[in-house]
């Protein structure tokens, strides 16, 4: 708080000097809002699924983890199917056209502004009475160093989706490219869930996993001791995506295998599993991060060719994809995990609501106990949006958490850029 006080005490001062309303403004209305207990934050996610954009109002009060979230009300907006087909131009794509790239850096922003004044119109709630929008954007791109294997280059990922367009149509302080900080750091720019996840759901009466099944699975660990020392977050490979790359391929119109019900109807490729699972990938220590870029079409495909099943049918194809993930996320667990057989797993993503999949993780994880999200008093489908909103509310009270050791090297930094409406 002191370095706060200097902080607006120093600004103003310089700022009256140069004569400069709109920044005074904006510089003024910032430094108001870190002094405060309580903020109203509007979250903002979209996935690597690309579906659309989860928004969701916010009232944050407290720091550290005295922090807590109240969700004042969330929808999704649906992407037309014109966008998502342009965004699959330039998403986990080696070659690209840069021209996309940058109109689609401006276009994005563009819409999810409009989404976020449109909701608050629907709710009833005025643009003033928002502190900041927390928006994650749009990744179209991770590239680890594990992954690209550049000896002169660093982790990287990118997200479009500028937080000044945002900031400027809206009117809102807008906080954003959270994932930067977290490379700069030495880390990999994911998982970031980990520091909500920590503040919201830590419980001391048992160990939990929350595990996420999006696009790409992944999972925080949070022991019951509450040790920030013992917290630790990975990825742990495929989540939704082979499955659902395999059924817009081979079965289209159909995006994703409702329920499972596909899987269910197969039969699992063992050599096909066993190959897909001998991807240097999974021979890597943990944490560890991915994405699309490597878990694609191609990944899949070139395991057929490897194990000579090009030939199968596509429900023992989803079956076996479908396998593959169940097994990679409890190996994960089991490894990464200590007393991997005394957690309870909370369950959300997509991947959730997949049966067959869920039915492989109970067996391959018993004697672990499996519990709905939704039990610790968050929608599922809101989470992510409500934890970059958090995010956005340990950066404006200059709250840095220091969780796992080296090495889980979950970076102690505030995250996002702060843009200006004026």
């Amino acid at each position: 708080m002191f370095f706060y006080k200097i902080t607006k005490n120093i600004l103003l001062s310089v700022l009256s000097l140069h004569h400069t309303p709109n920044i005074m403004t904006g510089l003024s209305k910032l430094i108001q809002i870190t002094q405060k207990d309580t903020h109203w934050i509007v979250g903002l996610m979209s996935g690597t699924s690309l579906d659309g954009l989860d928004i969701a109002l916010c009232k944050i009060q407290g720091r550290g983890k005295d922090t807590k979230v109240h969700l004042e009300h969330f929808t999704t907006y649906p992407y037309t199917e014109a966008l998502q087909r342009k965004i699959r131009e330039v998403f986990a794509q080696e070659v690209v056209k840069l021209s996309t790239v940058c109109m689609l850096n401006q276009r994005i922003a563009s819409l999810h502004a409009r989404m976020v004044l449109e909701s608050l119109a629907k709710w009833g709630v005025s643009p003033e009475y928002i502190d900041c929008i927390a928006s994650h954007g749009q990744t179209i791109y991770h590239a680890p160093k594990r992954l690209h294997l550049k000896p002169h280059y660093t982790n990287a990922t990118l997200q479009i989706g500028d937080g000044d367009h945002i900031a400027h149509r809206t009117g809102i302080i807008t906080v954003s490219d959270f994932r930067q900080k977290h490379v700069a750091a030495g880390g990999e720019g994911a998982p970031l869930v980990v520091y909500g996840d920590y503040v919201l759901f830590s419980s001391e009466t048992e160990n939990r996993v929350l595990l996420n099944i999006g696009g790409i699975a992944n999972f925080t660990y949070l022991p019951a001791t509450a040790d920030t020392a013992l917290v630790r977050a990975t990825d742990t490979g495929a989540g939704n995506t082979l499955i659902d790359t395999a059924i817009r391929h081979y079965l289209p119109p159909l995006l994703y295998d409702d329920e499972g019900t596909i899987a269910s109807a197969g039969k699992v490729n063992l050599e096909l599993l066993k190959t897909l699972k001998a991807h240097p990938f999974f021979l890597q220590s943990f944490p560890k991060t991915t994405g699309q870029e490597l878990f694609n079409a191609k990944f899949f495909q070139e395991a057929q060719r490897n194990s000579q099943t090009l030939d199968i049918s596509t429900a023992d194809l989803v079956a076996t994809l479908t396998r593959f993930t169940a097994e990679t996320i409890a190996e994960a667990i089991q490894e990464y995990t200590p007393d991997w057989q005394k957690n309870v797993i909370y369950l959300s993503g997509g991947g959730a609501k997949n049966l067959t999949l869920v039915q492989h993780l109970t067996e391959l994880l018993a004697p672990c106990k499996f519990a709905e999200f939704r039990t610790l008093g968050f929608a599922p489908q809101a989470k992510e949006a409500t934890l970059f909103a958090l995010l956005a509310h340990q950066t404006l009270t200059g709250n840095v958490l220091h969780l796992g050791t080296n090495p889980a090297h979950i970076p102690a930094v505030s995250l996002g850029k702060i843009s200006l409406p004026n």
